[in-house]
């Protein structure tokens, strides 16, 4: 059976290029890139280059990059390193539709006695400037925003948000990983301390991220115990997957405008047809202001989890929200933050695509999707208690 991928904001296909460029270093090329002698010194020249693919794509300085194991690391590095550093200011201010790496990180940090502001969004996924500003207090030690959220697409106004927190005196991190590679980031325009990013989720590979530091922001190490990352990120490099982490951010800035344009172009048609198609829908998050590849469809009266298991029997995988919170039964707390309904927020779907999907299997969603949803409502309880609640 073929697959139609539209699940792109959970993992993405590695790029063939990608894995060309990292075989020869699974293979061949397998020293040590700490060693002294020219066959491991050949890998850190390789790795050089690799961080300043990373670099060029984000707009900032080759040192600034530290290579990590992943997204989920990164902003823990971030989010903790910058308390220890700031040890006698107590005080978070983040959002309340993080990803569960921040989200988790900093209600597990309140546990142990820092104090936490989660920001409110509005009906559309977006963050009240006026209420960030007044969060921000004497004791706020770092602000953490993400760059765009995983569920919705919605992208924040982070160079705003940034110029905010820097006004107040803080440290501000942003979580760039639903971002890169998806829209631009210049990082000499934008003045956020730290930007975490994720292989996988621009056709790099698994198990490699990017925590970008800018120079003079002071933080402690996460994982100590060598010199590897300027003593910033201590353990043997990952060669292979920082090498394909490179090549993929390379391929992304090239594909920057097809990403902007086709991707947007297949999103929005799949996207207006299945609204007109099928009735009782509404979009969840802003969609003046989002990724080009992501839109959140809320089928109301219906469980979301039919849904999807439906599409997977004919081989289509989307998704019903952030793929690190797959198996609860709670409903989306970013769909929650937003005030999405009772009778939306469990039937709600997200597509992501990518520069891999094509017309013809937008085609195919679009032709099989609307009776499935039909079906799902004949037999729903929600259907039956909303036709007498309307009576």
């Amino acid at each position: 059976m073929k697959i139609i991928y539209l699940d792109n904001n959970a993992t993405t296909r590695i790029a063939e290029e990608v894995v060309e460029e990292m075989i020869p270093y699974l293979t061949e090329y397998y020293g040590n890139a700490s060693s002294m002698h020219r066959f491991g010194g050949q890998i850190r020249h390789k790795i050089d280059r690799s961080r300043q693919q990373v670099a060029d794509l984000l707009g900032c300085n080759a040192d600034e990059i530290i290579f990590t194991s992943g997204g989920t690391e990164s902003d823990n590095a971030a989010i903790r390193g910058v308390l220890e550093c700031r040890n006698q200011k107590l005080h978070i201010v983040t959002t309340r539709v993080e990803h569960p790496a921040i989200r988790g990180t900093c209600r597990q940090l309140q546990k142990q006695g820092h104090y936490l502001t989660e920001l409110p969004v509005d009906n559309f996924g977006r963050l009240d400037m006026d209420e960030l500003s007044k969060a921000i207090t004497d004791d706020t030690a770092m602000v953490s925003v993400m760059y765009a959220n995983n569920e919705t697409g919605v992208v924040f106004p982070i160079e705003e948000i940034a110029r905010i927190v820097k006004n107040k005196g803080c440290v501000f991190h942003t979580d760039a990983v639903q971002a890169a590679g998806k829209i631009p980031i210049n990082l000499n325009k934008l003045p956020a301390d730290l930007l975490s990013i994720s292989g996988h989720k621009l056709h790099g590979p698994k198990g490699v991220g990017v925590l970008y530091i800018r120079r003079g922001t002071h933080l402690n190490p996460l994982i100590t115990g060598g010199h590897q990352e300027w003593g910033r990120r201590a353990g043997t490099e990952n060669v292979p997957a920082i090498i394909g982490l490179g090549k993929a951010c390379e391929l992304a800035q090239k594909n920057m405008y097809e990403e902007n344009n086709r991707v947007k172009e297949m999103r929005d048609r799949l996207e207006n047809v299945l609204t007109e198609r099928c009735p009782d829908n509404r979009i969840n998050g802003d969609r003046q202001s989002r990724l080009p590849n992501t839109t959140n469809i809320s089928f109301e009266y219906i469980e979301g989890e039919a849904i999807l298991l439906m599409l997977d029997r004919l081989g289509i995988a989307a998704s019903s929200g952030s793929a690190c919170t797959s198996g609860s039964l709670e409903p989306s707390h970013v769909l929650r933050a937003m005030g999405v309904p009772f009778t939306a927020v469990h039937g709600s779907i997200r597509f992501s695509l990518s520069r891999y999907n094509t017309d013809e299997e937008i085609d195919y969603v679009i032709r099989e999707l609307p009776g499935m949803v039909e079906r799902l409502r004949e037999i729903s309880p929600f259907t039956k208690t909303a036709e007498r609640s309307t009576r």
